[in-house]
């Protein structure tokens, strides 16, 4: 497949659409029910949520579960989904893993919060999902813990470094301020990103000033603020299109 249609949902929620399938990532809310059309002409669903936290795993993509082919869910969400979802539709990852499943490839990395990251090969594309993965870096926080999750992020970039993805999802979080863009730099200075995708901004803009990407890692950036915005990549020069 030469595109996808990516609609964001809210916060780290977004659905990919390639050709008759749809790749629904950290389902949180639908608040203008944007999910439905998206999916009215999808033959095929896989549905990942990379930890429990309430804003990046909603329970009731369980109501999916006639239409999903499989469901690609962290290691902590386990506990609460188990009792509702056959057993047989569901994979239960922990960092560091790769499954392989009909037509598509998922591995996952680790997180600086709960749960995973995703890492996806469907249909020729490879698309990263960073789930809580971030820099972390608090003002106004002690000195400990912000050298603590400085360290900690530096050792999941370790596993990281060199990925290349044609999609790549990541928190640039406007509560952290003017340290709101210290992951995301670390991630495509280290990776090569085709085009990059921010999520978990709280519903403001983010805007990559001048020289903010290498030279020679030049990239397209999308910035959805609006439930229902959705973008349009062709693969060939990585071409896009965003609507609303």
């Amino acid at each position: 497949m030469d595109s996808m249609e990516i609609t964001y949902l809210d916060n780290s929620g977004f659905v990919v659409k390639i050709g008759n399938t749809a790749l629904l990532f950290d389902y949180y809310r639908d608040e203008n029910h944007c999910l439905s059309s998206v999916l009215a002409d999808c033959n095929k669903v896989y549905i990942f949520s990379s930890h429990v936290h309430h804003d990046h795993f909603n329970p009731k993509i369980v109501e999916m579960a006639d239409s999903v082919a499989k469901y690609f869910l962290s290691f902590d969400i386990k506990p609460a989904a188990k009792s509702l979802l056959s057993s047989e539709k569901v994979i239960y990852l922990n960092p560091y893993e790769t499954v392989k499943e009909m037509d598509i490839k998922v591995s996952s990395y680790g997180s600086t919060d709960e749960g995973i990251s995703f890492y996806v090969e469907f249909e020729g594309w490879r698309i990263f999902h960073a789930g809580d993965l971030n820099w972390w870096h608090w003002d106004g926080d002690t000195e400990t813990n912000n050298k603590f999750a400085r360290n900690r992020f530096a050792k999941e970039m370790k596993h990281l470094t060199g990925l290349v993805s044609d999609v790549a999802f990541f928190p640039i979080d406007s509560r952290l301020g003017e340290y709101c863009a210290l992951g995301v730099k670390e991630f495509c200075d280290h990776t090569m990103v085709r085009q990059l995708i921010a999520m978990h901004t709280q519903g403001i803009a983010w805007h990559p000033p001048e020289g903010f990407f290498a030279k020679e890692k030049e990239m397209k950036y999308w910035c959805p603020t609006k439930n229902g915005s959705k973008l349009s990549i062709e693969k060939g020069e990585l071409s896009c299109k965003e609507n609303g």
